[in-house]
């Protein structure tokens, strides 16, 4: 028999009993889910990560949806003994949901939902913070400092690079890509080179224009190019941003032989999915080429990183960030919890989750919608109207 984690508890004689695996940011999303009825358990065990026992035991014998995380392994076996609890919904507070077995979820007819629409800027941000930090070497200084070794300026005392008038470079150009890029080309004035399946036609137009606005002023204009291979982008880039999703074919998309392809002062930044970097060879990298630097939110094993990374002065690491800042983690837990709502309740799947606005107004009541349901065609769940 499971072993009982330790919980708090909201609204005790609710009709609908929701779990949430961890305390997540806010209180909306408690309250969203207590106006309609649901008692609401969230698990306070002093876990980073849960087991899968752990999270058999809050499921219980009766349980309509939980809230999960990108830590725990929802496969077969969960969303087994979740649908045996008469469990209908399952939602990760999260965009990805590579620690979902979708497949699984909809043989059991669970619903799966996720958290887009909320994260491109404030990724976007972290992947920027990350460029200039490397690029002027921040975090050494910082070091430096606390450690005492300041004695007075000297001449090439962490000298880094200017970032205006470089090439950024970013690997896949959606809608977290495409804000990064703005960010660097508006923030630093630098020139843009990106690969994509698919034109960034908002996004070229965007720097065609700004180029104008600076040609107009008398100042050089900025320049844009979508390159014809990735691996253009990685010989020609300063600065390169990877934002690609995570597949078979992107898996160590950055292995030794494309880092051998990038400048020797060149800045690689990751915060998309771990595995898109081959760490061993990234760690190998760093050694000798000391003026390469990288900045990383995700990591290939997290929560571990591969032996020496943590060595390295010229990585700057972070532990899974990109969506910390307070508006989007707080957004994050209501699109959850709206997800698993409007699964009990029979709502109908928004039409278009990265628009999530209505959801997120705290003045008016969410929309009778689920935001985003991954697996809602595979479902037959019907799409709102609204």
């Amino acid at each position: 028999m499971a072993k009982p984690v330790s919980i708090e508890v909201w609204n005790p004689n609710g009709k609908y009993r929701v779990v949430s695996t961890k305390p997540m940011p806010g209180t909306r999303w408690i309250n969203l889910l207590v106006q309609q009825d649901c008692r609401v358990e969230i698990c306070t065990e002093k876990k980073t990560i849960l087991s899968i026992e752990d999270i058999i035991a809050l499921i219980g014998t009766k349980c309509d949806g939980v809230i999960g995380q990108l830590t725990e392994d929802w496969g077969d076996t969960l969303f087994s003994a979740l649908s045996k609890a008469g469990g209908k919904a399952f939602s990760n507070m999260a965009v990805g949901y590579n620690n979902v077995d979708v497949d699984a979820a909809t043989k059991y007819g669970v619903a799966v939902g996720n958290t887009p629409g909320v994260l491109t800027e404030t990724t976007a941000e972290l992947a920027a913070s990350l460029s200039l930090a490397a690029s002027r070497r921040i975090v050494e200084a910082d070091g430096f400092m606390r450690a005492g070794l300041y004695d007075g300026w000297l001449p090439h005392l962490f000298v880094g690079n200017l970032l205006k008038g470089q090439t950024v470079g970013v690997i896949g150009a959606g809608r977290i890509g495409s804000a990064y890029a703005r960010m660097m080309i508006e923030g630093f004035k630098m020139n843009l080179i990106y690969y994509d399946l698919y034109q960034a036609t908002r996004l070229e137009k965007f720097v065609t224009a700004y180029g104008q606005f600076l040609k107009a002023n008398g100042e050089q204009p900025v320049t844009w190019k979508r390159a014809s291979s990735m691996d253009e982008v990685l010989q020609v880039a300063d600065v390169i941003s990877l934002h690609p999703i995570l597949d078979k074919t992107t898996y160590h998309l950055i292995n030794k032989e494309r880092l051998s392809k990038m400048k020797k002062e060149a800045i690689l930044i990751n915060c998309s999915r771990g595995p898109v970097v081959d760490e061993e060879a990234l760690v190998e990298h760093l050694k000798h080429n000391p003026m390469f630097r990288v900045g990383l939110d995700v990591f290939e094993d997290e929560p571990y990183m591969k032996p020496g990374l943590a060595d390295m002065k010229n990585a700057i690491v972070v532990p899974h960030i990109a969506s910390a800042s307070k508006w989007t983690r707080e957004g994050m837990a209501t699109l959850a919890a709206l997800n698993v709502l409007g699964k009990i309740k029979g709502y109908p799947t928004w039409s278009n989750p990265n628009a999530v606005d209505p959801f997120l107004d705290e003045n008016s009541s969410p929309p009778p919608a689920c935001p985003s349901i991954v697996n809602a065609k595979a479902l037959g769940l019907p799409v709102s109207k609204l």
